[in-house]
């Protein structure tokens, strides 16, 4: 009897004792997820997701979201991220396609700078520029706020769609061939038609300004409307209009 006895008791014993260890186990293991939880939901809180982007204002006032690109072939050429003061400090310099990767506002402030001459008139065109940053950023600045007043839109927006407007799709270089040099069309590369684009808005700006009552920021932004409008009073548009139709007749 007292052997029955101490076994039914180390088996009473056994079986509590296994209920107990797997309460303790899965007391450690709800410890262990939720902290793992806790974590993931700390990583997620503090951390935003990569599509998601600040909504920052270009100049601190025009916002850059919802302007989408029409044109195909500028599509990945034209940069409009975010980002409240243009200036990049030459970071992209010495990069493969680095320009593309410039907010498309800086590439206009660079043109801005130093526009080149045109023809042989230094002095209208690239005879009276300087190189200050802040001059170059207030008068972008006041031809957008122009550009705003009139047109009652985003002067962001008026001017990518200026752009594209005024965007040459082909051009022509010379080929020699016999000892005489003819005429051949070719296709413009993307880099390139904005290039132009904005080399030729810069330089009519300044020559429409220059002796005039007109100041530099009148002129930008009346081009950049005519530009909008695909009126020939534009210098960019009447150069893409050249452009094209000298590559027509040379095919």
């Amino acid at each position: 009897m007292v052997k029955k006895v101490n076994n039914d008791l180390e088996e009473t014993s056994k079986t509590v004792e296994i209920p107990q260890e797997a309460k303790v186990e899965t007391k450690i293991e709800a410890k262990v997820e939720s902290k793992v939880e806790s974590k993931d939901e700390s990583k997620k809180t503090s951390k935003p997701k990569k599509d998601e982007s600040p909504d920052y204002l270009s100049f601190n006032k025009w916002s850059v979201k919802g302007i989408s690109i029409l044109d195909a072939g500028l599509k990945d050429y034209i940069n409009l991220s975010p980002r409240i003061v243009p200036k990049t400090n030459r970071k992209t310099v010495g990069i493969r396609f680095g320009k593309g990767k410039i907010l498309l506002i800086e590439r206009l402030m660079n043109k801005l700078f130093i526009t080149g001459h045109k023809g042989k008139k230094h002095s209208k065109s690239s005879g009276h520029q300087t190189g200050k940053s802040e001059t170059v950023y207030n008068n972008v600045y006041k031809a957008f706020c122009i550009i705003e007043e009139k047109m009652k839109m985003n002067p962001v927006e008026v001017f990518v769609r200026a752009v594209e407007n005024s965007a040459p799709l082909e051009e022509i270089v010379s080929i020699e061939y016999g000892g005489a040099k003819y005429p051949q069309a070719v296709e413009c590369s993307p880099l390139r038609r904005i290039d132009i684009v904005l080399r030729m808005m810069t330089q009519g700006s300044y020559v429409k300004s220059f002796k005039t009552k007109k100041t530099i920021s009148q002129a930008l932004a009346e081009e950049i409307m005519n530009a909008y409008n695909s009126n020939n009073a534009s210098v960019a548009i009447a150069k893409k209009f050249e452009l094209e139709r000298q590559a027509d007749a040379s095919r």
